[in-house]
């Protein structure tokens, strides 16, 4: 059986929205109008690509060819982003869905407690940053560099949605003086007065979720804002988003765990526990956070050869930095040199905050 052979050569345009030198593709914005093929079609091909698949990963060759084994573990990883992807977009689906239905209708019942917020020190120097060769990672993680660090403090846990409130309580969003000019022109045009998915209920404060319309968590870190937004909330708060660098510098040695979508909480949680003096919690799990950092290359990137080249390298413009998972990440999918990235408007992602501060 040839691993070349096509099931449909119509599919090569139907489902490549990305890769430009693949040739043809549709328009990524026109996906939601295509009609899918029949589930028999989508079955059938599904078994064509496992059967093909099979084949390669029998041959006993290919399990030499170091090139054909990166593409593999590069696609797998890739479809673990999709599988969060998938929970972003369903949220965002059933949001505009008046009647608000629920994807998981009964939330896991998982012990929450408040704790009180404080600041850990980074200390500054020539740190080591990004993936070294020990284990996957995707290409934009390296090459692995040092990078000057001056001392700053980041503190313990994100961002709250109670914290967040006293910014909207303090009409943060109706002051420019807090916003990016930009920002400030996206509250203007969207109309944003709260993050995404929240909407006021008499005196309180709900918001939709997976499991359908909930009142909002309060001692939760805030969630579904945009880089603006987070931007803005910093400078009010008398403080700063911290660089991606600063942020994989406090997270380097914490442990990879936290709220991640094996817990089937399918939204950030309170902590569970205290944070240890002098670290930070939170990092992993519940909230993509936001980062100052542009998304740009770290010093000696190249680009693969061929379509695999655009697969991080090609947007690497006008977007910033996000660190840390969320709580529809997979757990084994995250590192602490792991950097997501959107454009700055972009708030469907489940995406919070941390704060930075410069020494006194």
């Amino acid at each position: 059986m040839n691993p070349r052979t096509s099931f449909d050569p119509a599919f090569r345009v139907l489902f490549n929205s990305y890769y430009n030198a693949v040739g043809e593709k549709h328009p990524r914005p026109e996906r939601g109008l295509l009609t899918r093929p029949s589930l028999h079609e989508v079955l059938a091909y599904r078994r064509h690509v496992d059967a093909r698949m099979t084949t390669l990963l029998d041959d006993e060759s290919a399990h030499t060819r170091p090139a054909a084994a990166a593409l593999v573990t590069l696609g797998l990883n890739h479809e673990e982003q999709h599988q969060e992807l998938i929970l972003t977009d369903l949220k965002h689906l059933l949001s505009r869905n008046p009647l608000a239905p629920a994807y998981a209708r009964h939330e896991p019942s998982i012990a929450r407690r408040p704790t009180k917020p404080s600041w850990v020190d980074v200390p500054g120097g020539i740190r080591e940053i990004g993936a070294d060769d020990s284990a996957f990672a995707f290409d934009n993680e390296g090459p692995r560099h040092r990078a000057l660090l001056q001392d700053c403090r980041v503190a313990s846990h994100p961002v709250r949605c109670r914290e967040y409130l006293a910014f909207m309580d303090d009409d943060g969003y109706r002051r420019p003086e807090l916003w990016l000019a930009m920002g400030w022109d996206a509250v203007q045009a969207q109309g944003w007065q709260a993050p995404m998915y929240w909407q006021r209920a008499q005196e309180r404060w709900m918001h939709f979720t997976l499991h359908g319309l909930a009142e909002l968590d309060l001692d939760a870190p805030v969630c579904h804002v945009s880089y603006f937004e987070a931007d803005a909330y910093a400078r009010w708060a008398g403080a700063r988003l911290p660089t991606e660098f600063e942020w994989e510098a406090a997270s380097a040695d914490a442990a990879i765990a936290g709220n991640f979508v094996e817990s089937r909480a399918l939204r950030p949680m309170a902590p569970n526990s205290d944070a240890e003096p002098g670290a930070c919690s939170q990092l992993f799990g519940d909230v993509w956070e936001w980062t100052q950092s542009g998304y740009s290359a770290y010093p000696g990137y190249r680009p693969a050869p061929g379509a695999v080249g655009e697969y991080n390298g090609k947007f690497m413009c006008n977007q910033y930095v996000l660190r840390g998972g969320s709580c529809v990440t997979p757990r084994r999918h995250i590192r602490s040199t792991y950097r997501n990235f959107f454009p700055p408007e972009a708030r469907w992602q489940f995406s919070g905050l941390r704060l930075a501060r410069d020494p006194a």
